[in-house]
């Protein structure tokens, strides 16, 4: 039985097609003389043909030479299209990223973060979905997504969970509320005032919901919202003070309402979350230090 070909007789033979001499095509392959002719004469025993006939010094093709000219070149473009792809895989330059994330997460913080990872990788696309956050947990658990972004703490048995970026709760008031002009609030300062309130059941509604009993102030619930987005809306709108992520609240603010810190930190903490069944693939790893770098800057 014949030895597969080798690749390097091919890039002999090819070669010596382009350049003509045997000596041309050594010095352009950086291998010697006689190296060139034993590759060329490995072909030609696989082949079971002779390749070239000399004339003035020269290698001229045979007929049968010639066919095979236009297959070869072929098979190491080929060749040459395998080592760019698996170049651009291990530099993370090609492929599908699945990206799973609350909506609010996605138009505000994370956009600018996407959109920068995508200019610098042209031949990536990138698939940006948006759960509940259960639904959320399940799909990058079973690897219907790549990675998610989901509010910590995080305890699925399923997914493995790396703390990404925190931020402060604020205060969101429309312009006309009468508040709106003190440069920061206070529990004490949210006695008697009419709230709009998100994630009922979460963790930092809970931390919410403790700071409130520990400063013995009651809390007037005037909404219960499920987003950010929404909460924003009602609190521009005069109805409430809205309570909510600061790192969220951000992308909503225009002349109409204000945000002012809460002086009682609650912390809202993110976590970059991937399936603890299977180590990260080349492009999430480098999505996830890009996400990691952007987020330590918009930290400090």
């Amino acid at each position: 039985m014949k030895n597969p070909i080798n690749l390097k007789s091919l890039e002999a033979f090819q070669t010596i097609m382009e350049r003509g001499t045997a000596t041309a095509a050594a010095k352009e392959m950086g291998i010697t003389q006689p190296g060139i002719s034993r590759l060329l004469g490995v072909l030609e025993e696989h082949v079971g043909f002779q390749l070239f006939y000399r004339e003035k010094g020269r290698l001229i093709p045979s007929d049968e030479a010639l066919v095979l000219h236009h297959e070869v070149e072929l098979t190491l473009s080929s060749v040459d299209r395998i080592s760019l792809l698996a170049k651009n895989l291990f530099n993370s330059e090609l492929g599908v990223l699945k990206i799973v994330a609350p909506n609010s997460f996605i138009a505000g913080p994370l956009a600018n973060i996407v959109a920068d990872f995508l200019k610098q990788r042209p031949r990536v696309n990138v698939s940006l979905d948006t759960h509940a956050p259960a639904a959320a947990r399940e799909i990058v658990a079973h690897r219907s997504a790549d990675c998610g972004f989901i509010q910590l703490p995080e305890t699925h048995p399923g997914l493995t969970s790396e703390k990404i970026v925190e931020s402060n709760t604020c205060c969101v008031l429309s312009k006309a509320h009468p508040l709106a002009s003190k440069k920061r609030l206070g529990i004490k300062d949210l006695h008697d005032q009419q709230l709009i309130l998100i994630g009922k059941g979460r963790y930092s509604r809970v931390q919410i919901d403790e700071a409130f009993r520990n400063a013995n102030v009651p809390m007037r619930v005037r909404l219960e919202a499920h987003t950010v987005a929404i909460a924003c809306t009602f609190a521009k709108r005069n109805l409430g003070i809205a309570l909510v992520n600061e790192l969220l609240a951000k992308q909503y603010v225009d002349n109409d309402m204000v945000l002012l810190p809460l002086t009682h930190k609650i912390k809202h903490e993110y976590g970059f979350v991937t399936s603890s069944h299977a180590p990260m693939n080349r492009l999430t790893k480098a999505f996830y230090l890009h996400c990691k770098e952007r987020f330590n800057n918009l930290n400090k």
